[in-house]
């Protein structure tokens, strides 16, 4: 087995501003899988808060666990060595697809199939950060002008305030008016717990499906205050990195959001959406700055998902990488041995 990086940098059309910081490019980095002739595709996008700031350190941290000799393990092997090295979780989820797309391929199987998954149905969102009233007005139209999306995800948590928020949403929804459009909201952990519980409720008022992540990661006790007097539906992303998170606050969500450089990739990835089945809520899928390739692996996995949202690939000036594409609104893989997408001006197989 031949493993090798390649570092890219991904250029956005339109930057995201969230709760957190804006950002117009990141650089990611596409691992190369070669075996027997096959080749597996996997994407590492680093952040500050998943473990790994920075293009190198994620080839440093996947260096380490290659140096120790795993092309005879298997991928469950391989993860729980990854776990105990400390591997950051966006380093890790680029081998873990990379692997699961040879996999696949060696089977002569999509990927969806290997894993005894449907192709989606649910449609993705496409996601609008946090920008003034008048920037609203511009931008609905270049999203949903000839596209078969339905869902628009508007990111709040706004630093000018909630009467900032509730600005840019009261336009969204003038704007969204000649489109047959559904809302959602991602705060990004960007409100205080009592600003959360009002702005649950004036949403609730105003066409709003769900908010996701209202409170800050690391306020997980906060949520029993707002799932007993909430009036939308309540899902957590930061806060849900791992399987095993979602024990401590299952009562007091309606659902989760996995992300594959979140949890580490597709392993990890099926155990968050089994835990939340077994208890009962709801998932989601969400993504990063993530090109074709995360998102065809994503795709893969989101048949037995409630609400999708994979869509950073749309917004990418270009997407280095082929892959899924959106089909009636619906992010679909390509079908074809594997998750069905490589980096473009490379060998494909």
């Amino acid at each position: 087995m031949k493993i090798s990086f390649h570092e890219v940098l991904l250029k956005k059309r339109f930057p995201l501003e969230i709760s957190r910081g804006v950002n117009s490019e990141s650089s990611n980095v596409f691992v190369r899988v070669e075996e027997n002739g096959l080749i597996g595709w996997g994407e590492s996008a680093p952040g500050n808060t998943e473990g790994a700031t920075n293009t190198k350190e994620v080839i440093a941290q996947l260096q380490q666990l290659i140096d120790i000799n795993i092309k005879d393990k298997s991928i469950y092997e391989i993860e729980k060595i990854a776990r105990e090295m400390k591997i950051s979780p966006c380093a890790f989820a680029g081998l873990d697809i990379a692997l699961w797309d040879l996999k696949a391929k060696k089977a002569k199987m999509p990927l969806h199939k290997l894993l005894g998954l449907p192709l989606p149905k649910s449609k993705t969102s496409l996601t609008i950060g946090i920008m003034s009233p008048d920037s609203v007005k511009e931008r609905i139209p270049l999203l949903f002008e000839g596209s078969s999306a339905k869902f628009i995800k508007v990111k709040l948590g706004s630093n000018k305030g909630l009467e900032a928020d509730k600005a840019m949403y009261n336009q969204v929804l003038e704007s969204i008016k000649p489109y047959d459009i559904k809302l959602r909201v991602d705060a990004n952990g960007g409100w205080s717990t009592e600003e959360a519980k009002y702005m649950i409720d004036w949403l609730s008022k105003r066409k709003c499906d769900y908010v996701e992540q209202p409170i800050v990661e690391g306020k997980e006790k906060d949520l029993k205050t707002l799932y007993k007097s909430r009036s939308l539906p309540i899902f957590v992303d930061e806060s849900c990195r791992y399987s095993q998170d979602i024990i401590t606050y299952y009562e007091y969500v309606d659902g989760v959001n996995l992300k594959l450089m979140k949890c580490g990739g597709i392993t990890e990835g099926l155990r968050i959406l089994s835990t939340a089945k077994a208890f009962g809520l709801e998932s989601m899928i969400g993504c990063m700055s993530e090109s074709s390739i995360s998102i065809s692996a994503g795709a893969s996995i989101s048949g037995q998902i409630d609400h999708i949202d994979l869509d950073s690939h749309y917004n990418l000036d270009p997407d280095p990488a082929s892959g899924a594409t959106m089909i009636n609104g619906v992010t679909m893989p390509r079908i074809a041995h594997g998750h069905g997408a490589f980096l473009k001006n490379e060998p494909v197989c």
